[in-house]
């Protein structure tokens, strides 16, 4: 066997055991490998109706509308192909699909017990993620989440925050050196970058942005938040080593905008609806356990969905 041979054999069971993962058909995989350079795309085409129908297996139709459906399967999100590629892709993974589940149709796999078991599971669940999520829709109104987000404004206190740097050496002498340097005229950054053992502000000349008291372990909390701008610190001990700060700025914390809370807010409210559904669809039915069933152990209620 030539080493030509050799290597085309190895990269075909290589496409084979990729396609196996993804769930996807070998003869695809092996196209996409021989797929030539790709060609500038054109123009988006025209909406396809979902009742469209793009392939038959034995007579049964696969429409456009499966594909969307399958397209929204994480396990076939296929980053990284374009999407002529993955069209062609999704209908031969949907020919599969529908092949497989004939054969398994006539074999009487949907016939056993526990099938139909699962089969119930899966369409309770199916039922209860788009009642839920249509449901939530109705309360993550625009209007709910700009009341929500004047709500919590409103309520947050005002918060201190500083902007500082700090240079981490492993012993009390070699902070009181590094301290006397820039008292003495040296470039704070460039020192950090010289002789710091913090891995994550090194390289940003000690640089560790704004933050609140409550953000830092206390000792180097307390130090930095009585210093004032433009001061430098004797050497202040924490758990991690010591510590030389120096601090560039002070100010109260600013308020975040909606925009920038708008996605977090969405959350809250989506999370909060879904959750108070179905608490009162619980109230509301008639709920039976059974002595079969494991027994219950007290526990305290659930608590709600964080606010914002």
């Amino acid at each position: 066997m030539t080493m030509t041979k050799f290597l085309s054999r190895s990269g075909l069971l290589r496409t084979g055991a990729v396609a196996l993962a993804l769930g996807l058909p070998l003869a695809s995989a092996q196209a996409q490998a021989q797929t030539p350079a790709a060609t500038p795309s054109a123009a988006p085409a025209a909406p396809v109706a979902p009742e469209t129908v793009v392939a038959k297996v034995n007579g049964a139709p696969i429409t456009a509308g499966d594909l969307a459906i399958a397209s929204e399967d994480p396990a076939l999100s296929l980053p990284g192909v374009d999407d002529a590629q993955k069209k062609n892709l999704l209908v031969d993974y949907m020919i599969d699909l529908k092949v497989g589940a004939q054969a398994a149709s006539a074999a009487k796999v949907g016939d056993s017990p526990d099938f139909q078991r699962k089969l119930a599971y899966f369409k309770d669940k199916l039922l209860l993620d788009e009642y839920l999520e249509r449901e939530a829709k109705k309360a993550a109104t625009p209007e709910a989440a700009k009341a929500l987000y004047d709500q919590t404004v409103k309520a947050m206190k005002p918060e201190e925050e500083v902007h500082a740097r700090h240079i981490l050496v492993e012993n009390e002498d070699d902070a009181k050196k590094i301290a006397a340097r820039i008292k003495g005229g040296e470039d704070f950054a460039k020192v950090a970058a010289e002789v710091s053992k913090d891995p994550g502000s090194k390289t940003e000349g000690g640089d560790l942005g704004w933050f609140t008291k409550e953000r830092m372990v206390a000792p180097f909390a307390e130090a930095a938040f009585k210093m004032s701008p433009g001061q430098v610190s004797e050497p202040v001990k924490t758990q991690f080593g010591w510590h030389v700060i120096k601090l560039e700025e002070k100010r109260t914390k600013p308020v975040p905008t909606f925009d920038e809370m708008k996605e977090q807010v969405d959350q809250y409210l989506t999370r909060k609806a879904q959750q108070d559904l179905i608490l009162k669809l619980r109230e509301g039915a008639k709920i039976e356990r059974t002595a079969a069933a494991p027994a219950v152990a007290p526990a305290p209620p659930a608590p709600a969905p964080k606010a914002p």
